[in-house]
């Protein structure tokens, strides 16, 4: 037996009112699964950045791994790089993603100093690759 109003005994609105739930959830769930996907794409875009700023670290072109993150990363991102005796370890972090603000798109990467790079007593430590 369904339901009816106790004024009229009709069920005139539940149609309506069933397809505008249903509507709203599925709007929803697009939401998130766009959100999810751009997520994704910013989340690649961060690893080929650390990948890219590493790289050019460990050749010892800090300035252009910089540059290197600001074209490639997302808008905002940050750059940290960290030299450690003979290796460089870079990790790239963008801003959060609006409807999904728990998930942080990052890239790290990691790559040996070449030869004459390599000197003790070379420190990193972290810049702004953001606009």
């Amino acid at each position: 037996m369904s339901p009816r109003c106790p004024s009229t005994g009709s069920e005139r609105g539940t149609v309506t009112v069933e397809a505008a739930i249903g509507l709203s959830a599925l709007i929803a769930v697009f939401v998130l699964v766009l959100g999810a996907a751009v997520a994704l794409v910013q989340n690649i875009r961060c690893a080929d950045a650390a990948r890219e700023a590493a790289r050019l670290t460990a050749r010892g072109d800090r300035s252009s791994a910089a540059a290197a993150v600001r074209s490639i990363a997302p808008a905002g991102a940050r750059l940290d790089v960290r030299e450690d005796g003979h290796a460089v370890r870079v990790e790239v972090v963008a801003p959060g993603i609006w409807p999904l603000p728990g998930l942080v798109p990052r890239g790290r990467a990691y790559a040996v100093l070449e030869p004459r790079v390599a000197e003790p007593g070379t420190a990193g430590g972290a810049e702004h690759a953001g606009p």
